[in-house]
């Protein structure tokens, strides 16, 4: 079911929202936080994913980027179809104590939407906001980075090392993105 929420122009920068099914808490272990950095890395290296800013909440996943190529979509689909199929292997092989109510879920997730596959991991949305304006820029990098202080992970910021807020304040993070200038203007 479409929203209004589309990516329309293949080439702008956009606000992104990638949410796991059923809001389930997966992302508060290490190791399937990890696949979503290595594939956005991948994703910057090989599909000219250009990221601005990121978060890596415990249930879902704020970008802010664009696509150098001019495939975003594709982009998002490809990251979202890697990133399910490695987390579901992550916690079919791993000594994960929620994976009967986890993979329960994600097969009910899969059957609701008649999907194809065994299993569903993000919804389908992707919560795609065009950047319109400087403001914009700047109040989505202020939100992205004082997610986890809101949620109450940490007291700062540049303290949560799934963020980009790190390399803002000039701390070494565990990812490069190319550093938003709030004079830069979107181009219409």
């Amino acid at each position: 079911m479409p929203t209004g929420y589309q990516i329309k122009n293949q080439e702008a920068a956009y606000y992104l929202t990638f949410q796991v099914v059923f809001w389930i808490d997966i992302f508060t272990r290490n190791v399937y936080r990890d696949i979503i950095i290595d594939s956005l890395k991948y994703c910057q290296k090989e599909k000219g994913f250009e990221i601005y800013a990121y978060v890596i909440m415990s249930n879902h996943v704020h970008i802010l980027a664009r696509s150098s190529k001019g495939e975003l979509s594709a982009t998002i689909r490809d990251f979202k179809k890697f990133t399910s199929k490695k987390i579901i292997d992550a916690i079919n092989n791993e000594n994960e104590s929620r994976r009967e109510w986890m993979m329960r879920l994600f097969t009910y997730a899969a059957k609701r939407q008649n999907k194809k596959g065994n299993y569903q991991f993000w919804t389908h949305e992707n919560h795609a906001v065009e950047v319109f304006s400087n403001t914009f820029i700047e109040e989505k990098v202020n939100y992205i980075h004082n997610n986890p202080v809101r949620s109450g992970i940490v007291n700062s910021p540049e303290e949560y090392i799934y963020s980009i807020a790190r390399f803002y304040a000039e701390e070494k993070g565990i990812m490069d993105v190319i550093p938003v200038d709030f004079r830069w203007k979107t181009v219409r």
